[in-house]
């Protein structure tokens, strides 16, 4: 920081003596010097560049004395000002490596978290909601240049994001994002077939883990669900189910919008899991109160039904009983529903 201020300071100090040396030549040169020969001879003059002189010194004293001071104030504020350049460039090389080892302890320190394969039409968007709800994260893409842009699309939120730049089909990348660690991966690489060598990799590794694929093609998509990944989404099927919600139910569509995009707070289609060692285990909906203690509306509940399958039930009664492996679906602003998750014991 101290370094960008001297640079700004040592731009400045030039941009101020070729003020003054133009205004220099233009007065003491007479009327018949223009402005842009003013200019002109200011700066072969701070450059040093040996051309002639366009403004004549030889029959005015006081012009030549005005000129000798010019270059010798010159000389000095342009050599200070490239090498404050110089050192401001190598102290960017230098600190590229610190910030990429602070950037990886943190990544370190990661539990539970998710990975993002992929910054392109779909990964960005992924990148985005999870940000805004709080959710850990890491970005693996193969271009620094991707990860940079989309910095600088969203300065406020994505600042701090964690990434590691890499090709996400190689299992060494994924670990520096904590593959081991995590508790979901995304794989939203353009091509479908480098999707499903993700899923592969990580699904062989970690039986459990939740990965959910982007497929363009229907194809990739059965093959992405045989190799093992939870879910696929299919940026074209979405987009026309978006289509034609758009024209049947447009307020619907503009109610959900509003909740996806609302500035201030961030309201969001929540589920919280009831696990067995949940105190919410064996209350009723009207005892947990959601509504009351935590201003969440319940859409829906699952409930086990057999070994490994999960029963949905809208709009679920009060009366209804929340037991173990239960999934409350609730609406509610992040806040709420992060605060009801502690207290459910998540």
């Amino acid at each position: 920081m101290v370094l960008r201020k001297r640079l700004l300071l040592a731009l400045a100090l030039l941009l101020i003596l070729i003020v003054i040396s133009t205004t220099g030549y233009r007065v003491l040169g007479g009327p018949s010097v223009t402005f842009l020969q003013a200019l002109y001879m200011a700066v072969i003059t701070l450059a040093g560049v040996g051309y002639g002189e366009i403004v004549d010194t030889s029959h005015n004293p006081v012009l030549r004395v005005f000129n000798i001071g010019i270059v010798l104030f010159g000389v000095a504020i342009t050599v200070y000002v490239f090498s404050i350049v110089a050192a401001f460039m190598v102290e960017m090389e230098f600190k590229k490596p610190f910030w990429r080892r602070r950037m990886q302890h943190h990544i370190d320190q990661l539990t539970g978290h998710h990975i993002v394969c992929g910054l392109g039409d779909t990964g960005r968007y992924a990148v985005a909601e999870l940000q805004k709800t709080n959710t850990p994260h890491v970005v693996v893409d193969i271009s620094e240049e991707s990860i940079r842009k989309l910095k600088e699309l969203h300065p406020g939120t994505l600042q701090e994001m964690l990434y590691v730049v890499g090709d996400a089909t190689e299992e060494d990348i994924l670990e520096k994002a904590g593959l081991s660690r995590a508790a979901g991966l995304i794989a939203g690489l353009p091509l479908d077939k480098d999707n499903l060598v993700v899923t592969v990799i990580v699904r062989q590794r970690f039986p459990k883990m939740r990965i959910v694929a982007r497929s363009a093609e229907r194809k990739f998509a059965e093959r992405m669900l045989r190799a093992g990944a939870n879910s696929t989404v299919s940026p074209s099927q979405i987009g026309g189910m978006r289509l034609a919600s758009e024209l049947i139910r447009p307020h619907v569509v503009a109610f959900l919008d509003t909740m996806l995009k609302e500035q201030g707070r961030t309201v969001r289609v929540e589920e919280i899991e009831v696990k067995a060692t949940s105190p919410w285990a064996g209350n009723s909906l009207h005892d947990l109160n959601l509504k009351g203690r935590y201003n969440l509306l319940v859409l829906g509940v699952k409930r086990p039904v057999a070994e490994g399958s999960l029963e949905l039930q809208v709009n679920p009664p009060d009366q209804s009983v929340v037991d173990r492996q239960f999934i409350i679906i609730a609406m509610g602003d992040i806040k709420d529903i992060q605060r009801a998750r502690q207290d459910a014991g998540v």
